[in-house]
């Protein structure tokens, strides 16, 4: 524990992130150290995957997980308590690593399907530099097996894309408020009448969506690129 003591101040801005899908949840594990070669090790990546599988099998789900509390009570594959692996790892590798965030999700219905993707994967590991974890609701008639590569197609976009939100709807009224504002302020002193501005922020906010929402970008894996929202109306 000495080691991990001594470099616990030291900055971690390296790491992976671990997925784990399995019975209807899933998990999306983020975890930092320093440097890119102590995250590239196979202790630091069979840590990180240990902590994804874990989160997956408890009982806990949400966005806000209180990680302390987790690491002190879930168990690794092994059956030793997280936090004591955590030190482990630290005394093996002698670098700060700390469990930056945690997302475990629950299938909303039992109709709906999961699938992550791990993108640029650490050496022999399931661990990568970037994940996505997407739930797809299969409608009556929808193929399993199409609907379960269209979820494995969307995660690979959102890693890609990277939105913010699910759609425009989901915007918060302050950030739509914001941009307009951004988008008029623009367009002061160009005398142009208040119908034209307005279809011109509206045309301008297109292209807001565009950049943040999943539902609006063009789907950067399925062929043709079709509107994300197009593409899952296909399915049916």
């Amino acid at each position: 524990a000495k080691a991990s003591s001594k470099v616990a101040g030291r900055e971690a801005l390296e790491g992976l992130v671990g997925v784990k899908i399995e019975g209807g949840r899933a998990s999306i594990v983020k975890v930092a150290s320093e440097t890119d070669f102590a995250s590239r090790s196979e202790t630091f990546s069979t840590f990180v995957q240990e902590i994804a599988d874990a989160a997956t099998a408890g009982d806990v789900s949400g966005a806000n997980v209180d990680i302390n509390a987790f690491m002190a009570s879930a168990k690794d594959s092994k059956g030793q308590v997280l936090k004591e692996s955590l030190n482990d790892a630290i005394l093996a590798i002698r670098e700060n690593i700390q469990v930056d965030s945690m997302i475990i999700m629950e299938a909303s219905s039992d109709k709906s399907v999961m699938a992550g993707y791990v993108h640029g994967r650490a050496p022999n590991s399931t661990c990568g530099s970037a994940a996505a974890v997407v739930e797809v609701e299969v409608t009556s008639g929808t193929d399993i097996e199409k609907a379960e590569e269209a979820a494995k197609k969307l995660a690979m976009h959102v890693v890609a894309a990277k939105p913010t939100y699910l759609n425009p709807e989901s915007v918060p009224e302050d950030v739509v408020n914001k941009e307009k504002e951004i988008l008029m302020e623009k367009m002061t002193g160009t005398n142009k009448p208040p119908e034209i501005l307005e279809k011109i922020v509206a045309g301008q906010m297109r292209k807001f969506y565009e950049g943040i929402c999943l539902t609006e970008q063009s789907h950067m894996v399925e062929e043709g690129n079709p509107k994300v929202s197009k593409a899952m109306k296909s399915l049916g």
